[in-house]
């Protein structure tokens, strides 16, 4: 598949204010395990499940940590967030897992001009 082709996912919630997380890996992971090439676009309050000191949500909710871990094994190794995300969050790129790759307002802009699926969760 041509990389112009691929899955963009975009994650714009925070790990536990909602499920909007969780479906948002799943599907990346669905798309993965069928051979689709997949990028996360980590924006907003969704830059926080990046984040390497996480607790667990609300009783019988789970950590999204252990998922973000596991994405290098069905081969989603494009994590990305905005520059501009990790500023207004006060963010320093070290507090992020590792494999994270900050993006310039020109680069956000051209993952969009790129033709490709975009899911937004």
């Amino acid at each position: 598949m041509d990389k112009s082709e691929d899955l963009m996912v975009i994650i714009r919630h925070a790990p536990h204010n909602s499920n909007w997380l969780r479906e948002g890996l799943d599907a990346a992971l669905v798309a993965a395990a069928f051979g689709q090439s997949v990028r996360l676009l980590f924006m907003g309050q969704g830059a926080l499940a990046l984040c390497k000191e996480q607790q667990a949500g609300a009783p019988g909710q789970k950590a999204t940590l252990p998922t973000i871990d596991m994405l290098e094994m069905y081969e989603i190794d494009q994590l990305n967030v905005p520059d501009q995300t990790l500023e207004e969050l006060n963010i320093p790129l070290a507090s992020l897992v590792n494999g994270v790759t900050p993006l310039s307002e020109s680069q956000v802009k051209a993952l969009f001009s790129q033709p490709r699926l975009i899911f937004n969760f």
